[in-house]
């Protein structure tokens, strides 16, 4: 086998059957994601208090499409990417006063970032719905 046939059958790098993405590359995408994310819902949420303030009529427009099922959907997107993106906050904090910084920290950090997001957006859900 020629060199040139050796280097076209090797696979690429990062050879993608094999790769898998670390918790904390994943994290650090999440981390930026939940932050647009959070850009849409902060408009719904600017659209919800103008419309309360311009009268009855346009507050139950804005009341109607945020209570349909498709916009509790996007409410609880919202409330998760709030509550991940804050918990993803804390974890750089507890990097930037110097600690966390352990292989198994940091991975640990990140598990912690997504079950508690989860748990806490579960939460505030139940807590809400219960008042209402």
């Amino acid at each position: 086998m020629s060199n040139a046939e050796a280097k076209t059958s090797r696979p690429l790098s990062p050879h993608l059957q094999i790769y898998r993405w670390p918790i904390t590359m994943l994290m650090s995408i999440l981390h930026r994601a939940t932050g647009i994310a959070l850009y849409a819902g902060t408009l719904l949420l600017a659209w919800w208090v103008i419309a309360a303030a311009a009268g009855p009529t346009y507050f139950d427009v804005a009341s109607g499409v945020l209570g349909s099922w498709i916009g509790r959907l996007v409410l609880f997107g919202y409330t998760w990417a709030l509550v991940h993106h804050l918990l993803g906050g804390i974890r750089h904090f507890i990097w930037d006063v110097g600690a966390g910084f352990s292989k198994p920290a940091r991975d640990n950090l990140a598990r912690a970032n997504i079950i508690g997001s989860v748990v806490l957006t579960i939460l505030i859900w139940i807590v809400g719905l219960a008042v209402s």
